[in-house]
């Protein structure tokens, strides 16, 4: 599939704000929002701008520790006690909901007061894993996606606009759509 655009730099703007609003809505009093890196950073910095309660930001950092099994470990711990919070789950996308689930496990494991996700990205055609999103920015089809925090080897992080891409090709060349996406 030739590389073309998902959701639009204006588009995600209206997204962030929309869940901003849900979210101070939802919690009032004030929220601990913790960002999985790296991948939520872009979408995350938004969102906390948008917001209009008291917000607290900590970042966990995972990563696969077998090839393939789906397993993860956290490489990035939290600095600070979420014992009796209102914790929300800022992710970039989920798709199989392997890892969130773990995540979320991880963190009620840690007796928060509450816990939600909001996810930038809901690609549900690939769940295995039924999870509770609480907070979804927009549902995606089965298309692997760059930009706006979601990358290939560490590449097209800082678009500010979601494209769907080759796989195949970023595969055989992880620049491939350098030129295509950041000559224009």
């Amino acid at each position: 599939m030739p590389l073309h655009e998902l959701i639009s730099a204006k588009d995600l703007r209206s997204g962030v704000s929309r869940l901003a609003g849900e979210l101070s809505a939802a919690y009032p009093g004030g929220v601990l929002l913790i960002g999985v890196l790296k991948g939520s950073l872009p979408f995350l910095a938004d969102l906390v701008r948008a917001m209009t309660i008291a917000v607290e930001v900590d970042f966990l950092a995972i990563s696969a520790y077998e090839e393939g099994t789906g397993r993860v470990r956290i490489v990035k711990d939290l600095e600070v006690d979420i014992c009796g919070r209102d914790v929300v789950l800022v992710e970039d996308i989920v798709d199989t909901g392997l890892t969130v689930t773990y995540v979320l496990g991880e963190l009620r494991r840690r007796e928060p007061r509450t816990v939600e996700v909001c996810v930038l990205l809901d690609k549900a055609v690939r769940r295995i894993v039924p999870v509770p999103l609480g907070f979804v920015g927009f549902a995606i089809e089965d298309e692997f996606v760059l930009g706006y925090g979601l990358d290939f080897l560490g590449r097209y992080r800082n678009l500010n606009r979601v494209v769907a891409g080759d796989l195949k090709q970023l595969r055989s060349d992880p620049d491939a759509h350098v030129q295509a996406l950041y000559q224009r």
